[in-house]
């Protein structure tokens, strides 16, 4: 773990299997590319979680032998989906995890599906944290919820999954209202939410995977051209 100025944040990043990952993304990406599309989204979600410098570690939940394998190389601790429950139980799973290990830990739950996340504004969404027992960053839609935090001592609670933002609030999490923080903001469900994304500029991993989609087919000999 790294030394820093701040409460010692340790992210969870759950992850479905690849297999399962991004339906919504099929109309855009195939369902040949889209298992890899969710792949590049969390390892440049991971890769810029850990260049932040309040962050101390990044857990990633997920029972993906490819995804765990690329994520720990790029310095993600990995843990099994135990539970195998969903979203929030995989969330309380890590959380227990991270706890048993650094009881004096704070706690933020991250989506693994923000290619163009930024490293400083991850940093401006975490010290705004720090500064509340228990707080969230709602999507860009203004619906979901794309980080929940939770202070030492603090249960995370977590209540993601569609109009998590009502949710989130209703529990008596206080609502982060920052400026400046889109790439915190931009999870990627859609094809347009992918173009919303690739417009602030994503990771070089999810960029490289988006060049597939939109290279041109090889040309093909036609019939006549005498091979």
């Amino acid at each position: 773990m790294r030394d820093t100025d701040g409460p010692g944040w340790a992210l969870l990043v759950p992850l479905k299997p690849l297999r399962l990952a991004k339906s919504r993304l099929t109309p855009t990406a195939g369902e040949a590319l889209r298992p890899s599309l969710a792949l590049a989204f969390a390892e440049d979600t991971v890769s810029a979680a850990l260049a932040c410098p309040l962050v101390r570690k990044v857990l990633v939940v997920t029972d993906d032998p490819l995804a765990g394998e690329r994520l720990t190389a790029l310095g993600a601790a990995v843990t099994p989906d135990r539970p195998g429950r969903g979203l929030n139980a995989a969330l309380a799973h890590g959380e227990s995890t991270v706890r048993n290990e650094d009881p004096g830990a704070a706690v933020a739950a991250l989506n693994a599906d923000l290619p163009a996340l930024r490293p400083a504004e991850l940093a401006r969404v975490l010290a705004a944290a720090g500064e509340r027992s228990r707080s969230f960053l709602a999507d860009a839609a203004g619906v979901g919820t794309t980080l929940l935090a939770a202070m030492p001592g603090m249960p995370l609670e977590p209540a993601f999954g569609g109009r998590s933002r009502s949710r989130h609030d209703a529990s008596g999490a206080t609502e982060l209202l920052l400026d400046g923080v889109e790439s915190v903001r931009r999870d990627v469900d859609t094809g347009d939410d992918l173009r919303d994304a690739l417009a602030l500029g994503v990771g070089p991993r999810t960029a490289a995977r988006v060049r597939r989609l939109t290279a041109p087919a090889a040309p093909t000999a036609s019939a006549g051209s005498g091979r």
